[in-house]
């Protein structure tokens, strides 16, 4: 008997030992890919679509063949426009389910919260949306534009071109507004802007009730001097704040706003008549005429079977990052987060405008800043497009304690926050 009972427990092992197995095989068959965008609460408004991309992006691959012989499967979760839950999920995509490599976020206070736990368990952050800078990470590739490619050249539009000279900088209450108005006042004084021409408002996410708001634009307008928004306004916040401006009669051709974080997704939601004429800078734009955009348009519409659903910018910045990834990994013949990390830098891949996007030593790419015209279908008609790619800035040369300051993830540097002056890394060294 008792023998009997030795093999039922041997085998009963054995049959455990080879579910194990069976199951880090079933694992190591499929690529990960996390996919870590709010699809509740109020950044669901923009971040959802960023999630059906990057289905649809893994579904394309899979359909030529995967990566390395595999299929890539998508691990999808919704850290629901809760900041601390990103830093959450992020560890529970890496620890739990094993993810290769993680595209998400969209808020800046979002990244900041997932930064020290991507750092910690050394994985891969693809960020796809325009942000502040003053930051570089061995572990993220910065996708959407620096400051460099997006507010300053929206500004010297206004400036140049529109002849702009008293200045609003709006936003929402938190890092990405508040340090990218940081970079503005300093660049608007540092051009002879007075400290009387320039208002600063910060509202929380959600913000609704913009009368008083909107009123005291109007007056900050009405001192004779041509006078424009600059808004760092996200989320759905944005849909209140253009339906007071019109409800006030505040028109383009009073009191223009060029937005960095409303696109075709935002405007999809909005009654688009009143914002006619006012203004926004991305790097994409839908309207954009290139075979590569007509090509992706075709593609997005068929995957979501909607002929409506629009394209944006933040889409174009996953696009563009998951070709590079996917180009890293079939190069390096890995996903090793060490090695696909080193072979990111300098990888070549097509944008949707018609050029080329470059990964730079600072992981940031190179990207052409196009500023357009809100048209009353929604779309955006190009009226100013940078002749060439603009390399992204990690550090603002117009901020006292950053303007000697580069990001280099390549050999002998290897710091994403090196002083040019003194030859030193600030923060910690690369780990290999």
């Amino acid at each position: 008997m008792k023998l009997k009972k030795l093999m039922k427990k041997a085998g009963m092992i054995g049959a455990a030992c080879g579910l194990a197995f069976s199951a880090l095989t079933a694992q190591a068959e499929t690529i990960k890919v996390g996919v870590l965008h709010s699809l509740s609460g109020t950044m669901a408004i923009s971040e959802t679509t960023l999630k059906d991309t990057m289905l649809m992006l893994i579904e394309e691959q899979n359909k030529r063949g995967g990566l390395l012989g595999k299929q890539l499967e998508a691990v999808v979760v919704d850290p629901a426009s809760d900041w601390p839950l990103f830093a959450e999920r992020t560890r529970d995509l890496i620890e739990q389910h094993g993810v290769d490599v993680i595209f998400g976020c969209w808020t800046s206070v979002s990244r900041k919260a997932v930064l020290p736990v991507i750092e910690e368990l050394n994985g891969i952050l693809f960020y796809p949306v325009q942000y502040e800078g003053e930051e570089s990470s061995r572990n993220v590739f910065y996708t959407g534009a620096a400051p460099n490619q997006q507010a300053i050249p929206a500004v010297e539009y206004l400036m140049e071109e529109m002849g702009i000279e008293r200045w609003v900088l709006a936003g929402t209450d938190y890092v990405y507004p508040r340090t990218t108005n940081r970079i503005l006042e300093a660049y608007l004084k540092a051009n002879g802007v007075a400290d009387s021409d320039i208002m600063i408002n910060y509202t929380p996410f959600g913000h609704s009730d913009w009368q008083n708001i909107v009123a005291e634009i109007r007056r900050f307008g009405s001192q004779g001097k041509a006078t424009a928004v600059v808004s760092t306004i996200n989320g759905d916040a944005n849909v209140p704040f253009y339906r007071e401006l019109g409800n006030q009669g505040v028109s383009s051709l009073d009191i223009p706003v060029v937005a960095f974080s409303v696109g075709e997704e935002e405007l999809s939601g909005m009654d688009t008549g009143p914002l006619e004429g006012h203004l926004a800078a991305w790097n994409y734009f839908m309207s954009v005429d290139s075979e590569e955009n007509k090509a992706f348009i075709e593609k997005w519409h068929a995957f979501i079977g909607d002929k409506s659903r629009v394209t944006n910018d933040p889409m174009e910045a996953h696009y563009i990052g998951f070709n590079m990834w996917a180009q890293a990994v079939e190069k390096a013949e890995t996903t090793d987060v060490d090695t696909i990390i080193d072979t990111l830098v300098g990888i070549k891949v097509p944008n949707l405008t018609g050029g080329i996007a470059e990964m730079l030593p600072n992981h940031h790419i190179t990207k052409p800043v196009l500023i357009g015209e809100i048209m009353d279908d929604g779309q955006f008609l190009v009226v100013s497009e940078t002749d060439a790619p603009v390399p992204g800035q990690a550090w603002s040369p117009y901020l006292e304690g950053s303007k000697d300051l580069i990001a280099d993830w390549t050999d002998p540097v290897n710091c994403g926050n090196y002083n040019t002056v003194t030859n030193t890394c600030l923060g910690a060294e690369a780990q290999h």
